[in-house]
């Protein structure tokens, strides 16, 4: 019994350094839903609240921005051909106004102002 007792305590005491040594997680991780979108950026402070961060924003913009304590969380890589900022659902955006067919009348012409007397 004195034995196994003796070996337990041995082992606790060399195992409780290697514990120590274990990367830890980060207290400020960044949640699923916090993650900025594919091709977008955001600035993450460390020990502010998720719904308190910065909003996503282009990559370049996020590195050229982050303050000293802080760290860029980068989104999904894009696919081939996507555009950073257009959903691929949305599609190519119309020229012309939809109102266009409408046609309007221009506002009626006022007389230039009389001259003024000295």
């Amino acid at each position: 019994m004195r034995l196994a007792l003796s070996v337990l305590l041995i082992g606790s005491v060399l195992v409780a350094p290697l514990r120590a040594q274990e990367r830890p997680r980060p207290a400020d991780s960044v949640p699923a839903s916090a993650k900025p979108p594919a091709g977008m950026c955001r600035i993450w402070l460390p020990n502010v609240p998720a719904n308190k961060q910065a909003a996503p924003t282009d990559c370049p913009t996020a590195v050229r921005n982050r303050p000293a304590n802080a760290r860029v969380i980068f989104g999904d890589p894009l696919p081939k051909g996507a555009k950073v900022g257009v959903p691929a659902t949305l599609g190519p955006l119309p020229l012309v106004p939809a109102d266009s067919k409408k046609k309007k009348t221009p506002p009626p012409k006022t007389p230039p102002p009389p001259p003024s007397q000295r």
